[in-house]
């Protein structure tokens, strides 16, 4: 089993009356005599039990119209009225049953008694019988809270339905079950009632007989009366009945009406008001003027419940009317009262007043009556009679005495004490003269100014001497000050008490206080608001909430009505039933409990606002039981409109309240309301109150979530339909509207008397709904608080009463509203509990002033002028007393006082003096421990008139502000000016000691001012000064000199210093610690005193001062000084220019409304998923800080869309959104707010700007998608290497093992040869000697299991031209440097690049001119070599070659110089190879070469032949075995043609074998062929391979072996070329490649063979990852 909440544990159940006290409710009074009188209700039931069945057997015989149509239950011919009355009389029947349900009969029997006279009357009365009988079975079922019969309570609303023919009886069990919300923190005590309980009659009050009868003229069933023929058998039958039966009924008859009788008797006692209000005036009586002997008469309308019994008084006595009889008429007609004076006289003269006095209170009206006579004659008579029959026109009081009264109070009540649940009583005795015995004074209390009624609570009495008031049940609502006026007349006296009532003893240690002042606010049908106060005891732990519980008037059972513990101190109560009335009460509950219920509030019924204003306007009439019938056609409901000005009316973390008005058009019907609601931002509309409308326009919403914007809508509905909702509410955030207030501040406790302290503070700021304040107090050094007041007080002072005498406190404040309480304020300084005056200090009286010195003097006064005391006693002198005495031939007489009043300024003047006379003076001042000793006597002074034309002495000289090298000096005007006004002053010093003739004047020009800052004193040095004033007729009589100032600056000195604190205000702050108990602080502008407080506010803590500016402005410049009294000296000042006023109000506009400094603007950016992210960061906050996100003007809040985040740490603020739509286009704003700083940024996002970040952001969110997969880093891209080739190359990520790359060109694949393997993660394509063909458009994609990516590069037209730009760059880099080669043509110059491509363009330039190509001069590629082509070089050719490189962009120069020894040593070696090369050309050669090895069989013939050339032609031998062999018979040569040779043997032997060679010779050169001739024997004795060589005209077998051909040239060039010093780097021919042995040492470095022109096939290579390809 789970263990209780805490606030469940030890805690007793309150359920019956009011706390632990056997007091009642205010409705349930009659409860104690309804129990003694339930036996007359029960031998009513039982009498009314058998009528009713009587009657219903006789409806069963169909008897007549009168007996059926009022007793018959089931007779198909009856109509509504019979139904109604069966209807009751089944319920009476039931009733019959137990006794105690004989109550519900109470609503409304002066009705039942009409009824029963309804058996004997006919038809007429059946229809007040029905009517009597509609209300009764209604009230019943008001009372019935387990019954099923109950009508359905739309039918009593004005509807068309109403008027059909048919009525419908619907159970209603759900709305008079008891509702409770079963809490196991209380639990009321359950009422079982199966039937009317013994309160029944305390519920059964006016309000639900008003709806009762309502409801009844709104639909008008069951009282139509439709006239049925009689017909003859109903007669017959009539007359037919037995004596018995008749005699039996007309005993039941008799029985039930005497028992109606007796419970209409009894009823009338009942308070039959369901709203329980005090009585008001409708209409006050008004005075009236008449003649004598006639007649007056004084009317009145009282509204109230219960009904309020007015009495009439004149001139405050009651009147009696059987003591005057005949004189006096007073009566009451349906809540119009009168009196009626039958002839006037003039002793009717006199105020007279009605007294309207219920339960509730009391209200009283006056009226005036003057009456005439014809002649105007006074009988004096009457006015020594002492009765008011004087005229009101001679402006006597109402009393009739012009003298005011004299009125005192004695033996008082004083501060009072008490506790809750205890009596309290104050009294006062009241002495009033003169005393009159016939009029009586008023007597009225009043509670923290508003006037006290009694009531259960407050009981007051007036004994005619003392007066009294007891709290027979004190409560903390009772605390406050009560004051007692005795009002006489037009003239009153008062006395004040305080009364603190503190908390009754916890039942639970550590519970809380009762919370207080339970009201009932803006009550309505089924829905009332309840507010409290929270208690100031929270029992040492916080408290967590209020638990707030209804009970209904008449009953004891209290039901709880929120399941969790609210912490705002109102509350919206729902489910009440209309008609019916309630009291509530609230408790607190804290972690050790819960507390002690509230005082009850007053009941409130809940009804319709404006019924209960019809019901107080216009008290209902006594029920007469007629009804006016008509017969109209049912007519079609309708459906009602929208409800109109739905708005919200308060907003709490808990619930939100919602106020609307009824539509225009809703018909004749009662309507009801359907709320709904949504999120805001959506139009997912759900309704609140599926289950059963509401019945008010006020709806409380509960289960909204914290934090969350929702707006509100509402339908209303009835028995037509759903009508259209109205327009919703703006979006209303689920908090608290009203915040918790700040502590107060400044908290200053003064002294009042030996047990009280008054303390004061200030209000917090912003402070909103403020209830009032909370003080406590506790002694220093105990850590003990105890509240000093249990009710909250509202202003700003209080006074603390009980304190201990001698102790010292500390005082703190704090504030409550209905949000909560606040924090406490800061705790004062401690104070010690003394009586103000004195201040329990033993004080001295104060030394004689001195230097008494003559002002002014006129031939009969004189005005003295003196210094103040140099020792005051220890408190400030409150005032001087002067006296004088005359001085005749220097004999000095009797002293005498000049004045009785003590005066307060140190300048007194003397009257009634006699001129020429010589008077001495002497002065005593006083303070409040008395007056001191007089002065010395003054020197002698002779009064006579001055008559001097210049200004008197100036005096007071006085001086402050003392440093070390300035003071302030300051003096008032002289009394005597002279002949002329004061032109100014002229300020003297000296030094203390220095002689008379050492004065010197300060000033050159006379000052206007009556102060002076003396600056350029000598430190340490003691001064006195004087003032002297000036008018047009000269300088006057200097001052007397001060006394005696060293100028020096004492240590602890203290300046004042101006500040401006975090609200902008700016205050000069002065501090002491060299204060007495009685110092005081003296502010002044100007060196005059600050009279008026509307620029400033002095406040004083301890020894710190502080003057606050309301509003600086032009009017605040000056010298302001502070002066603090009963020191030494101490004081400062403080100049108020206008350049400083600009700069305190820059710096108060900078601390009133600081700026949070920005780090950071408003700035947007895109996130990796696409996310859009709005950020600033400011430069500091703290944990307070707040910011508010604004679109367009209108807030927006976090949700699903924006998610936003303030991080106080780093001062980051953001705002997150998932994507941009086009309705996000506009100014984003963030509002920081961090205490009183505030700073905003916005951000302005539309057009192109907000396009622009839209396109970003959708494609940063795809660009997240791809990189999910395998993706691209880098896109694809292209380089040219360093070998001039070009390298597609791109960066891959998130790539895993089965992630695949393919290549594309023009969407044709590119066959790779080796796979990648990523370990870089870059992926390449090398292009070898790029050029045209390797145009096109090239892809590369990523691709597994993940996904895949592409990268696209095209490389075509412009995209391809930069390349080749590239290409050619790099290949004009590689260049070599121009070289110089001779060939057998002429002089090459030459460069070497990686390779060639068409796009460089190659120019040549000849000393700086653009060389012309010619058959001569030429230009060309030949493989890498660039080459310029100079053929039969002659000396014009010399110079300077440069060969130009153009890569598109730039261009590349290569340079040689061709002149000079290097083009000699060229055109040489040019001229050598073209020798060389004739040579060459123009040697013998063999031309047909023989075959290197014949083999041939022996006999066979050999035939040799070849071909030869030479220029000039050969000269030809032949040699065998290297011997010179010629031609003979065996072996035939020749030589023909000069070219043709033959070497022919007939028949060859093995002596033929042997080598033969052929040498051919010219005069440039010999070249040799051999060939060797291998004979084979027939025998086969050689192992030689045989061959037959073919002889023309023979079959010969050839044999060929290896030939080695020698050939020998000899040229000249050749021999001359060890003579040649070249004198360039190479010289190089091409034309011929010559053989190694003929190469120069210097140009074997140069390759002889070129190199082989590339294919335009291409060749993948792979090295280090890198994949090569072929491309086709």
């Amino acid at each position: 089993m789970m263990s209780l909440p805490f606030y469940q544990r030890h805690h007793d159940h309150y359920d019956r009356a009011y706390r632990h006290k056997a007091l009642q409710s205010t409705v349930s009074q009659y409860q104690k005599e309804t129990k003694n009188k339930s036996a007359v209700y029960a031998q009513g039931s039982t009498a009314y039990a058998r009528g009713s069945s009587a009657y219903r057997h006789a409806s069963a015989a169909d008897f007549s119209l009168e007996s059926s149509a009022a007793y018959s239950h089931g007779s198909s011919a009856h109509h509504l009225e019979s139904a109604a009355y069966s209807y009751g009389s089944t319920a009476y029947d039931h009733a019959a049953a137990q006794s105690k349900r004989s109550a519900a009969y109470s609503l409304d029997s002066e009705a039942l008694s009409k009824s029963s006279a309804a058996y004997s009357h006919g038809s007429e009365s059946i229809n007040k019988l029905a009517a009597a009988y509609r209300l009764g079975s209604e009230a019943y079922s008001l009372g019935l809270k387990d019954s099923n019969l109950m009508i359905e309570d739309q039918s009593y609303k004005m509807s068309p339905k109403a008027k059909r023919a048919k009525q419908n009886l619907v159970s209603e069990d759900k709305e008079n079950e008891a509702i409770d919300y079963s809490v196991p923190i209380f639990t009321g005590r359950e009422v079982s009632i199966s039937g009317i309980t013994d309160t029944e009659e305390e519920r059964i009050k006016e309000s639900a007989a008003y709806i009762a009868r309502r409801n009844l003229f709104a639909t008008g069933e069951g009282v139509s009366v439709k006239k049925v023929a009689k017909s003859a058998s109903e007669e017959e039958h009539h007359e037919k009945k037995s004596r018995k039966v008749a005699i039996r009924e007309s005993a039941e008859r008799m029985a039930l009406k005497k028992t109606l009788e007796d419970t209409q008797a009894f009823h009338k006692k009942l308070n039959q008001d369901k709203l329980l209000h005090p009585p008001e005036f409708v209409i006050e009586p008004h005075s009236h003027t008449i003649w004598e002997k006639q007649n007056v008469k004084f009317h009145c309308t009282v509204a109230g419940w219960p009904a309020p019994r007015v009495t009439w008084y004149k001139n405050n006595v009651p009147i009696d009317v059987q003591a005057h009889p005949g004189k006096y008429t007073i009566a009451n007609r349906y809540g119009l009262h009168s009196l009626e004076i039958s002839t006037c006289d003039f002793d009717d003269i006199a105020q007279y007043r009605a007294s309207a006095m219920n339960v509730k209170g009391e209200i009283s009206a006056y009226a005036s009556l003057v009456v005439k006579r014809y002649k105007g004659d006074i009988d004096a008579s009457h006015l020594h009679a002492g009765t008011f029959s004087m005229p009101l026109s001679l402006g006597v009081t109402p009393h009739g005495f012009a003298s005011r009264f004299e009125i005192k109070f004695i033996d008082k009540f004083d501060v009072t004490f008490g506790r809750e649940g205890e009596t309290m009583s104050l009294g006062c005795t009241v002495v009033i003269s003169p005393d009159i015995k016939r009029f009586k004074p008023d007597i009225e209390w009043y509670r923290n100014g508003v006037l006290i009624t009694p009531s259960k609570w407050v009981q007051m009495h007036w004994t005619g001497e003392r007066a009294s008031l007891t709290l027979t049940h004190a409560n903390k609502e009772d605390e406050g000050l009560y004051t007692l006026r005795v009002v006489m007349g037009e003239y009153y006296e008062e006395y004040s008490g305080y009364v603190f009532v503190r908390d009754a003893d916890a039942e639970i240690p550590g519970a809380p206080g009762a919370p207080l002042d339970v009201q009932c606010l803006d009550a309505n049908k089924d829905y009332v608001i309840v507010s409290w106060k929270q208690p100031a005891v929270d029992g040492g732990n916080p408290i967590l909430g209020y638990f707030i519980d209804r009970c209904e008037v008449g009953t004891t059972h209290w039901t709880q009505c929120n399941e969790t513990p609210v912490k705002f101190a109102r509350f919206p109560v729902t489910g009440l039933i209309e008609g019916r009335s309630y009291i509530f009460r609230v408790r607190a509950v804290n972690k050790a409990g819960v507390s002690l219920p509230s005082r009850v509030s007053e009941p409130v019924a809940a009804l319709d606002p404006s019924d209960r204003a019809r019901l107080r306007s216009h008290p209902s009439a006594p029920w007469t039981g007629q009804i006016i019938v008509t017969e109209e056609e049912p007519a079609e409901g309708v459906v009602p409109g929208p409800p109109t000005d739905l708005q919200v009316i308060e907003a709490t973390k808990n619930y939100v309240v919602l106020s609307w008005k009824p539509p225009g058009q809703r018909g004749h019907e009662g309507i009801m309301y359907f709320v709904e609601k949504c999120v805001a931002g959506t139009e997912d509309w759900q309704r609140v109150n599926t289950e059963i409308p509401v019945k008010s326009p006020r709806f409380a919403v509960f289960d909204l979530s914290e934090g969350k914007s929702y707006c509100f809508r509402v339908r209303c509905c009835n028995s037509a339909g759903i009508g259209e909702p109205s327009e919703a509410t703006e979006a209303t955030v689920v908090d608290d509207k009203l915040d918790i207030p700040k502590p107060p501040g400044r908290i200053i406790p003064t002294r009042n008397t030996d047990t009280s302290v008054v303390v004061t503070w200030t209000e917090p700021p912003d402070a909103k709904e403020l209830v009032g304040y909370y003080i406590e107090s506790s002694v220093v050094g105990s850590g003990h608080w105890e509240p000093c007041n249990n009710n909250p007080v509202k202003g700003t002072r209080f006074i603390c009463h009980g304190l201990v005498n001698g102790e010292k406190y500390i005082f703190r404040v704090r504030a409550v509203n209905a949000a909560g309480l606040s924090e406490f304020s800061q705790d004062s300084e401690p104070i010690e509990v003394q009586a103000a005056i004195g201040g329990g200090l033993l004080h001295a009286a104060p030394s004689p002033p001195y230097d008494i010195t003559v002002l002014e003097s006129v031939r009969d006064s004189m005005v003295l002028g003196w210094k103040q005391p140099k020792a005051i006693g220890g408190t400030e002198i409150t005032g001087y007393y002067v006296n004088y005495r005359e001085v005749i031939g220097g004999v000095p007489g009797k002293w005498r006082e000049a004045n009785i009043k003590a005066v307060t300024e140190r300048a007194y003047r003397i009257e009634n003096l006699k001129e020429n006379t010589v008077y001495q003076f002497q002065v005593a001042a006083a303070n409040l421990a008395g007056v001191g000793t007089p002065s010395l006597p003054s020197k002698p002074f002779k009064c006579e008139e001055w008559t001097i034309a210049v200004p008197g002495p100036p005096h007071d000289v006085t001086y402050t502000e003392v440093r070390k090298d300035s003071l302030v000096l300051l003096w008032k005007e002289p009394v005597y000016t002279g002949r002329s006004p004061i032109a100014g002053y002229y300020i003297d010093m000296k030094e203390t000691e220095a002689k008379e003739e050492h004065w010197r004047s300060v000033n050159e020009k006379p000052l206007q001012k009556k102060y002076l800052k003396i600056a350029g004193l000598t430190e340490g040095v003691s001064y006195v000064f004087r003032v002297r004033a000036t008018n047009q007729a000269g300088v006057g009589r200097p001052s007397d000199p001060c006394d005696p100032v060293v100028a020096e600056t004492r240590p602890g000195t203290k300046e004042v210093v101006v500040n401006v604190d975090d609200d902008g205000v700016i205050s000069l702050n002065f501090e002491c610690d060299q204060m007495t108990p009685n110092s005081k602080f003296v502010w002044s502008k100007n060196y005059e005193p600050i009279e008026d407080d509307s620029r400033l506010d002095i406040d004083t803590k301890g020894g710190k001062s502080k003057a606050i500016f309301k509003d600086l402005g032009e009017d605040d410049l000056g010298i302001y000084s502070c002066v603090v009294t009963d020191t030494d000296g101490v004081s400062s000042g403080y100049t108020i220019d206008e350049e400083e006023m600009k700069r305190l109000l820059a710096l108060s506009h900078e601390h009133k409304f600081p700026t949070i400094p920005l780090a950071s603007e408003l700035a947007v950016e895109i996130l990796e998923k696409g996310e859009v992210r709005f950020w600033l960061q400011a430069e500091k906050l703290s944990g307070n800080a707040k910011a508010n996100f604004v679109f367009n003007d209108k807030e927006i809040f976090n949700g699903e869309k924006y998610k936003m985040k303030v991080d106080q740490h780093t001062g980051l603020v953001e705002m997150i959104m998932d994507k941009l739509e086009d309705k996000d286009e506009g100014t984003y704003t963030f509002q920081l707010q961090d205490g009183k700083a505030t700073n905003q940024s916005s951000l302005v996002l539309i057009g192109d700007v907000f396009k622009k970040l839209r396109d970003e952001a959708e494609f940063q969110k795809k660009e997240w998608h791809r990189k999910q997969g395998p993706h691209f880093v880098d896109q694809l891209g292209w380089e040219v290497t360093d070998e001039c080739n070009v390298m597609l190359k791109c960066k891959v990520a998130n790539i895993k093992k089965e992630t695949h790359i393919v290549w594309y060109k023009d969407d044709r694949e590119i066959m790779v040869d080796e796979e990648h393997d990523f370990k870089d993660g870059v992926c390449t394509l090398l292009i070898s000697e790029f050029s045209k063909k390797d145009t096109g458009i090239y892809e590369v994609i990523l691709k597994d299991d993940r996904g895949k990516d592409i990268s696209e590069l095209k490389l075509t037209d412009t995209a391809f031209a930069d390349l080749m730009n590239e290409v050619c760059r790099r290949i004009a880099l590689s260049a070599t440097d121009l070289k110089i080669q001779s060939t057998a043509e002429g002089i090459r110059l030459y460069s070497f690049v990686t390779y060639y491509v068409e796009d460089l363009r190659v120019g040549w330039v000849h000393n700086d001119t653009q060389i012309r190509f010619t058959d001569r001069v030429k230009t060309g590629v030949t493989g890498e070599q660039i080459w310029l082509q100079i053929n039969e070089p002659t000396p014009q050719d010399k110079g300077k070659y440069t060969m130009e490189l153009f890569d598109g962009k730039t261009g590349h120069k290569k340079t040689v110089d061709l002149s000079g020894q290097a083009f000699d040593e060229a055109f040489a070696e040019f001229q050598r190879l073209k020798q060389a090369a004739i040579a060459e050309k123009n040697r013998a050669r063999v031309l047909g070469g023989l075959p290197d090895v014949v083999t041939i069989q022996e006999g066979k013939a050999l035939n040799l032949s070849c071909t030869v050339w030479g220029d000039p032609t050969p000269e030809v031998s032949w040699l065998k075995n290297e011997k010179s062999f010629v031609s003979d018979a065996n072996c035939i040569l020749r030589f023909e043609s000069g070219k043709n040779v033959s070497f022919t043997i007939s028949a060859v032997s093995t002596l033929d074998s042997g080598k033969y060679s052929l040498v051919v010779k010219n005069k440039y050169g010999t070249e040799t062929s051999d060939v060797t001739v291998i004979v084979i024997s027939v025998s086969g004795q050689t192992d030689t391979a045989k061959h037959v060589v073919s002889i023309p005209g023979q079959s010969q077998n050839n044999v060929t072996v290896p030939k080695k051909k020698k050939a020998t040239t000899t040229s000249k060039p050749q021999q001359e070329k060890k003579d040649i010093k070249p004198h360039v780097d190479e010289i190089i021919a091409t034309e011929e490649t010559p053989d190694s042995k003929e190469i120069p040492a210097v140009e074997k470095e140069i390759p002889a063979v070129e190199k082989d022109t590339k294919s335009n096939q291409h060749t993948a290579k792979k090295t280090h990852g890198k994949a090569a390809a072929t491309i086709p």
